[in-house]
């Protein structure tokens, strides 16, 4: 979910939104369900608002939608510092991690298809993985193949913070990944790494003989409505866009990185999407139906996807491509300039999407998560986004890195997915 600081992780369980009434006693709202009542949303508003400042963040985006109910949907802050116009939640945005959750998507219909296995091993489809007689597609996918994470790599964290528009080749960031030994035998433990999603990525394209971004755009974002979401394949984003403000610079000042090229995180965390798009994928993403009612994916491949294994941090888990905290089920993704959490309390029905426009550092951490924080502080006291500050290492290309890491990672810079 988030850059390799930036973990995404959930799982789902019952909750309670209490209602505040000015001059009264909190009303909770019945089990399993939620509202947002006028005094609640202000609440909500104050409380974002106040992070924001002492944060010093230029502008969030917040969607909480509870099927069924009226929606709390803010924007809050300016999407450009140099004109100052307002930040907006139809605006595309570099999403980062979350990314993942489409690529593993596109192997798991690659497996309804019969054309991959998810106990198999990667050699069985591609060459040049080492020891890819011994990982297996599954592993690769739910982050247990010990293969080293390229964006820890600190070469290419100088090389990309000396040229961020520098244009990477998925087999360039493998290169980088194998030239470490592997950091544990495969299936041992669990540890983030974006170079499992590159192989993923590489697979899809050998296995269905298209480029990645076409299959993603035909087999996924078509058929889910994703109308604002693409897999860019340079540094282009879509008007009208958020501009992403970071610090990961030769001197540490702060610029925008909105056309800052994101190849380097490719089917790990190059994605560009919107508010709107994201609250459309995440109950498909969670039940693996489309919104027509049609499957995206087989039940029992779904099911296997949200087979959630301990990463080794409280209350996180980690599926295929997908992430559980506290019963919020999702990723969260993190880039330079950019912070996202997608996320879904089955139990409750609601959906939760946060967009920050800055991955600046600070004594607050992620950026996204200390909005989310607040936001289920107030919104859904019984499931309060909580990353463990161990969860959280510092990586800079953050390909799209789910918002936790299971295994006591080394804090990776600063661009994390």
């Amino acid at each position: 979910m988030g850059r390799y600081r930036t973990p995404t992780v959930l799982a789902a369980a019952s909750l309670l939104l209490t209602a505040l009434c000015a001059g009264q006693a909190p009303a909770a709202a019945p089990p399993g369900r939620v509202d947002i009542d006028p005094a609640t949303a202000e609440q909500l508003d104050d409380a974002i608002t106040a992070a924001m400042r002492k944060a010093d963040i230029p502008g969030v985006g917040v969607g909480l939608w509870i099927d069924g109910e009226d929606p709390y949907v803010r924007a809050f802050g300016t999407s450009d510092k140099a004109t100052g116009t307002p930040i907006k939640t139809d605006m595309h945005t570099r999403i980062g991690s979350v990314t993942k959750t489409f690529t593993v998507t596109a192997v798991l219909q690659l497996v309804d298809d019969g054309k991959v296995r998810l106990d198999a091993p990667i050699s069985t489809y591609l060459d040049g993985v080492p020891g890819g007689e011994k990982i297996t597609v599954r592993q690769l996918a739910d982050m247990r193949s010990g293969l080293y994470n390229y964006t820890e790599d600190p070469r290419l964290l100088a090389a990309y913070k000396a040229d961020p528009h520098r244009a990477w080749t998925p087999q360039e960031l493998l290169d980088t990944a194998f030239r470490h030994p592997a950091n544990f035998p495969p299936g041992t433990r669990w540890e983030y790494s974006n170079t499992n999603t590159v192989v993923l990525g590489l697979l899809v394209e050998k296995v269905s003989g298209q480029p990645l971004h076409t299959y993603l755009q035909q087999h996924v974002f078509e058929p889910a409505d994703l109308d604002a979401t693409s897999l860019p394949t340079g540094a282009e984003i879509a008007s009208p866009f958020v501009h992403g403000y970071t610090n990961f610079t030769p001197n540490g000042a702060t610029v925008d990185a909105s056309t800052w090229n994101p190849s380097w995180a490719w089917a790990a965390g190059a994605t560009i999407s919107t508010m709107d798009d994201l609250h459309s994928w995440v109950p498909t993403l969670v039940t693996g139906k489309l919104p027509d009612g049609d499957r995206l994916l087989e039940p029992g491949t779904q099911a296997q996807r949200l087979r959630m294994l301990p990463t080794g941090h409280p209350d996180i888990g980690y599926g295929l491509g997908i992430a559980e905290l506290d019963g919020w089920i999702g990723h969260n993704g993190e880039l330079p300039g950019y912070e996202t959490i997608a996320v879904r309390l089955p139990q409750a029905r609601a959906t939760m999407v946060i967009v920050v426009n800055s991955d600046v550092d600070g004594k607050f951490g992620n950026l996204s998560s200390l909005i989310a924080n607040t936001v289920t502080k107030i919104a859904t006291p019984d499931h309060v986004w909580e990353l463990p500050p161990a969860a959280q290492p510092h990586t800079v290309p953050e390909s799209s890195a789910p918002s936790t890491s299971t295994s006591t990672p080394s804090p990776a810079p600063k661009p994390s997915s």
